[in-house]
């Protein structure tokens, strides 16, 4: 009777805890649903009084002046350009560190680097704006003169200091999940370390490669402060990166800050241009699962 009642018990505890579990996951469903039924819904609004094809194609961007233009290819292009800029700094130097970490590193060096490698993750965006803006500009600006204080190159080298953490943790970790085995294997059949590491360890954790330069490249995507601050508040269509540009994070950040009146054709603006981001960012995400599912290896 004790160990029927016992059983009975875990089996209700155990059917709380999947109710529980259950409930957390589709609030997390609900709340992107939310937040794409809200930008939906508003964007609705927006494109009922301008041409979608317009929108898509032109290529100026002044829905606070006269004449209006609501063409989003220059936040577009400011955001894939300090997105480029980023992700080309974080990648390597990430891989770089995550391979040193994984493969090279004393156990008592990998555990002093990499607390302090992760503590540029915690550092709040809005310090590495004005760390640009302050130090970052004035030293670019002894290479190239001509460069003005706000511009795509030292947001999008500050922006790639930031998610360097992310790409070297995620990697490391995948580094790290190869089993010795295969290590062993390959230094049984006389390939030096760097072979290892190229032709064995980094194929091994592709998948896991992949997936932390995709995390990398939505949080580059969908970066404000940095931006806000550095980048200026010029829309251009330019690949220049000495230019000053505006993404569409700091275009939103812009108006919601009170550039516009609630309500008005200006202010839907910010969720047309939120809904494509949130389209650019799903399209990366799925473009990495496919990628993560095809190079997938199970130890």
């Amino acid at each position: 009777m004790k160990g029927g009642k016992g059983r009975g018990e875990a089996r209700r505890i155990e059917g709380i805890i999947e109710k529980v579990l259950f409930i957390c996951a589709a609030l997390s469903v609900f709340t992107t649903l939310a937040i794409l039924g809200v930008l939906v819904f508003e964007a609705v609004g927006f494109f009922s009084q301008v041409s979608i094809v317009e929108f898509l194609t032109g290529t100026q961007w002044t829905p606070l002046f006269k004449p209006q233009h609501f063409g989003v290819l220059p936040l577009v292009a400011g955001t894939f350009l300090v997105t480029v800029i980023g992700v080309g700094v974080a990648v390597p130097i990430g891989l770089g560190a995550a391979v040193f970490l994984s493969e090279y590193a004393p156990e008592k060096a990998r555990r002093a680097i990499k607390p302090v490698l992760e503590i540029l993750a915690g550092i709040p965006t809005v310090v590495y704006g004005y760390f640009a803006l302050t130090f970052v500009t004035p030293l670019l600006q002894r290479v190239f003169p001509e460069m003005i204080v706000f511009n795509a190159l030292s947001a999008g080298l500050t922006m790639g200091i930031m998610i360097i953490p992310m790409v070297s943790s995620l990697s490391e970790d995948a580094m790290l999940s190869v089993p010795k085995s295969l290590r062993e294997g390959a230094y049984a059949l006389g390939a030096q370390k760097h072979e290892v590491v190229t032709h064995i360890v980094v194929p091994s954790a592709l998948s896991g490669i992949v997936s932390s330069i995709i995390l990398a490249i939505s949080r580059a995507i969908g970066e404000t402060m940095i931006v806000s601050i550095a980048a200026g508040s010029t829309p251009r269509l330019t690949l220049n990166p000495l230019e000053s540009i505006q993404t569409m994070t700091g275009y939103i950040t812009q108006i919601s800050l009170g550039e516009a009146p609630f309500g008005s054709l200006e202010y839907t603006t910010i969720f047309s241009v939120g809904l494509t981001l949130f389209v650019m960012v799903l399209a990366v995400n799925l473009v990495g699962n496919y990628v993560t599912k095809r190079f997938w290896r199970s130890y």
